[in-house]
């Protein structure tokens, strides 16, 4: 110290010089260290029983809470930002508990995704799901209808009591009337579910033999698989299709 019982200044400055140096190497070595959440990509599956595998894998994951969150950072998004080439075709419904990323615990630019009620299709749903397999190679399709769905609950009351829905929601009641037909022929003690799980055999059955994707599931470069997502487990299971 010095006379006046003041600290020396240039013991200050020394010691300010000391911190200063220790905080940027500590700056530097974080900003060298990689991102904890970064994983090199997997490569993408190129058959059916890939894809069909990586997306039930991720269903395993999503059970069981052992999530991954692959594909979900910023170098993700850099990589597939000029091009896509997504593994997979998801023609799900629109409920909120049913998001297909999550539940098969995929990230970007892994999955086509299209969402209607009850998984209704039209001409313009066709084409969506046919875009993947028709442009760039998509190996898989999956129709996934789940438990308690209350489009198909709406539709199955529609027209068993002949009583319209309202606005654009009856063309969804006719796009599900094949499967209420088949729901009644089968009867059950629930047919609601029956009716639900009629949607997802008959739709994947129609888009495998269509004019376009037959070619493709002929040859074996393309799968389409009806499943069914129970909201009680978050287990998705296959009622048909599942590639070899």
């Amino acid at each position: 110290m010095d006379r006046t019982g003041h600290p020396d200044r240039r013991a200050l400055l020394a010691g300010g010089i000391v911190v200063a140096t220790v905080a940027l190497a500590g700056c530097s070595s974080t900003s060298a260290a990689p991102s904890a959440t970064s994983a090199s990509p997997k490569a993408r599956p190129t058959t059916p029983a890939a894809a069909f595998a990586r997306l039930m894998d991720g269903n395993k994951r999503w059970v069981s809470g052992d999530l991954r969150h692959p594909d979900r950072d910023p170098d993700r998004r850099q990589l597939v930002a000029q091009a896509q080439e997504p593994f997979g075709a998801i023609l799900s419904c629109i409920d909120s508990r049913v998001p297909p990323e999550l539940l098969f615990d995929t990230g970007l630019g892994d999955l086509y995704v299209m969402r209607t009620g009850g998984e209704a299709v039209g001409p313009v749903v066709t084409g969506s799901v046919e875009y993947g397999p028709m442009t760039s190679g998509t190996p898989l399709i999956v129709v996934l209808g789940h438990q308690r769905c209350g489009a198909v609950g709406a539709a199955y009351k529609s027209i068993r009591d002949g009583k319209p829905l309202p606005g654009n929601l009856e063309a969804i009641a006719k796009a599900l009337r094949p499967a209420y037909e088949q729901a009644v022929r089968e009867g059950g003690a629930d047919p609601v579910e029956t009716m639900a799980r009629a949607q997802v055999t008959l739709t994947a059955a129609d888009l495998r033999s269509n004019q376009d994707l037959a070619p493709l599931v002929a040859k074996g470069a393309l799968a389409v698989v009806g499943a069914y997502y129970s909201l009680d487990t978050g287990k998705v299971d296959v009622l048909a299709g599942a590639p070899s």
